[in-house]
């Protein structure tokens, strides 16, 4: 890996992240912690996200605060954000990374696995922003980071409720950027293209998947979350100040 940006504005914010336990989440909790910020995470997988903080704690600046949460109970997730401001201060960073791409039939979908799908995928990143909003107000701004996905856009099937919900976050994304921008508060969404993490290569990523990724993209290497991660550091830092509102595509050259 090639040396990484260090962004001085990021030592010591509070940052909360979701879904920060494995893949591209706990890349974004490693860079994060790295950057000398003050990180809570949340995510189910209890094992996965004690053992990354510890892992991580001995280096730390700050260790990070790691939180079993399910982030479709928003009741748990405001709970977690209430833990993670008491230990941390007011947050003003967010990465809204949670989801669950998970494949699945039109003629396997019924009204609770839509809902499940919208509440795990969607649903969670309007409520986490709406718990941090009055912290950044207060803070005099902030960053809110919501997480797409570049499926929809290549008109990927296979996973109706996933896709749906990505493209509703860029709706999003848009209409907090218009009503917070008053308040410093930026709001964009990160777009990741086919990123290689343990959970892709292990369920979906074959040679012919493969071939489809180097066929599409412009440049034919392997996505990884660190390329993701590079981004999501720009977009919290005091650096990106005057970018809200937008689409920032990390893929690659596919879409």
């Amino acid at each position: 890996m090639t040396a990484s940006a260090q962004y001085p504005s990021l030592a010591d914010r509070s940052v909360f992240i979701t879904g920060g336990a494995s893949g591209i989440g706990a890349t974004l909790v490693k860079r994060f912690v790295a950057q000398g910020a003050r990180v809570g995470f949340v995510d189910l997988d209890e094992a996965a996200g004690k053992a990354l903080a510890a892992r991580l704690a001995p280096d730390a600046r700050h260790a990070p605060l790691f939180q079993r949460t399910d982030v479709t109970d928003i009741a748990a997730l405001r709970a977690a954000i209430d833990q993670a401001r008491a230990a941390n201060g007011p947050i003003t960073v967010l990465l809204n990374n949670a989801a669950n791409d998970t494949r699945h039939r039109i003629e396997d979908t019924t009204p609770e696995s839509w809902d499940a799908g919208v509440a795990v995928n969607l649903k969670h990143q309007f409520f986490a922003a709406q718990a941090v909003a009055p912290d950044m107000r207060a803070a005099g701004g902030g960053s809110i980071v919501n997480f797409g996905s570049v499926s929809w856009k290549l008109k990927q099937g296979g996973m109706p409720v996933y896709t749906t919900s990505k493209s509703a976050v860029q709706g999003l994304t848009r209409s907090l950027a218009r009503d917070l921008g008053p308040a410093k508060i930026r709001v964009n969404t990160l777009v990741p293209g086919w990123v290689m993490t343990e959970r892709q290569v292990r369920l979906w990523v074959t040679e012919a998947s493969r071939e489809e990724i180097a066929r599409g993209q412009c440049i034919n290497e392997l996505l990884m979350p660190d390329d993701i991660a590079s981004m999501a550091l720009f977009l919290a830092a005091d650096d990106s100040a005057m970018c809200t509102a937008q689409d920032f595509i990390v893929d690659g050259g596919w879409v």
